[in-house]
């Protein structure tokens, strides 16, 4: 009973210290309470869920079955909203915390929410070279399966959460854009549903006009339901060379050269300051130097841009090995630390404002009160 009533003890005194200092304080002065006792366990469970979905419904080959119900379900919310005289704007319901994205999209509470969860992957052709997919299907959700099964998406924005309909209708750019461009350009079909209700499939050559609008909407010519992009062969490795480059022409030259020599799958800059850089080149292959391997996505890795340093302060050019999914979302575990460097930034800004050497009020009015 005596580790039971320890506990019980800690509790107490760690709800008294929140009646004390108040909810508010603790979340925002000791987040770590928050974050390890609660908002991690919950995105594991999130993770699993959604994972164990999205790979039990690919192999009982439901996704497509279930999709023309719920395109339907898409054109009869609209239909409602044109029969209610169309006087709000519309847009998609999907809850904010689901975004990657910080900001509070506030329209939402004021604008006729439609309800879309299309998060699947319905076929992947191996023949013409293309993967079908719902919108709401994330790039760790897709490279995770087609990986699986030797293949892979030309161009990978590194965030597992990012969703195909975010890179479609807005943008994305991978290290691999050298060579295949945006994540626009592989697409070759979009499927949407119009402000009338009608379903309208579109590509190169049908409905062209709209085609090539799609890219950079942002959702305003109607609600994707699908789009079809294309697939090039998988490799197990990714060999990645790390080069410090110094002075700032260098490394606009070099970056530039690399960019230009298309014998490189994926090129990278990674900039700590003016003036101090570290380019990527990579290539995938099937076979890595066993010494040289480095299985960057797990948990206890250091994050990759803190890796990435690591060259740069000991001035040395170095080959790894990393697994494909692994080099993919490689940005995934630190994104939202990386503030930290931003946040030296500012800090390093409002100082020389404080000199009166620059003026940053702007620049965060920009920043922030934009979204």
């Amino acid at each position: 009973m005596d580790p039971l009533l320890y506990l019980g003890a800690l509790v107490v005194l760690f709800l008294v210290w929140i009646q004390v200092k108040g909810l508010e304080y603790v979340i925002i002065h000791q987040r770590w309470i928050f974050v390890c006792l609660f908002l991690l366990p919950l995105s594991v469970i999130f993770d699993v869920y959604y994972y164990l979905r999205a790979w039990i419904i690919f192999k009982m080959c439901s996704a497509p079955k279930q999709h023309d119900q719920r395109v339907g379900d898409i054109q009869r919310q609209v239909r409602e909203w044109k029969k209610e005289g169309g006087k709000k704007h519309m847009c998609t319901g999907r809850p904010g915390w689901l975004t990657v994205s910080l900001r509070v999209g506030k329209y939402k509470k004021t604008n006729k929410n439609i309800m879309i969860h299309m998060m699947d992957i319905l076929e992947v052709d191996t023949k013409r070279q293309v993967v079908r997919v719902e919108p709401l299907a994330n790039m760790g959700q897709v490279t995770a399966l087609l990986n699986s099964i030797g293949w892979t998406l030309p161009v990978v924005p590194e965030l597992d959460d990012l969703t195909v309909g975010g890179l479609a209708m807005g943008t994305g750019i991978e290290s691999s854009s050298h060579i295949f461009g945006l994540f626009q350009h592989i697409c070759v079909a979009f499927e949407l549903v119009l402000a009338d209700g009608s379903l309208v499939r579109c590509t190169e050559k049908e409905n062209s006009d709209l085609f090539y609008a799609v890219p950079w909407s942002c959702g305003t010519l109607g609600f994707l339901v699908a789009a079809e992009i294309r697939i090039i062969p998988a490799r197990k490795w990714v060999k990645l060379r790390y080069e410090p480059v110094r002075g700032l022409d260098a490394i606009c030259k070099k970056f530039a050269e690399e960019s230009a020599n298309k014998e490189n799958q994926f090129v990278e800059g990674l900039q700590y300051s003016r003036d101090e850089a570290v380019i990527m080149t990579g290539i995938m292959t099937d076979h890595a130097e066993t010494e040289k391997t480095n299985c960057i996505g797990y948990y206890y890795k250091p994050w990759f841009f803190r890796h990435v340093e690591g060259f740069l302060k000991q001035n040395r050019v170095a080959v790894e090995y990393i697994p494909l999914r692994h080099y993919y979302h490689r940005h995934t575990r630190s994104i939202f630390w990386e503030l930290q460097v931003f946040s030296s930034f500012l800090t390093t800004c409002t100082t020389f404002k404080n000199l009166g050497l620059c003026d940053i009020t702007i620049f965060k009015k920009m920043l922030f009160e934009s979204f």
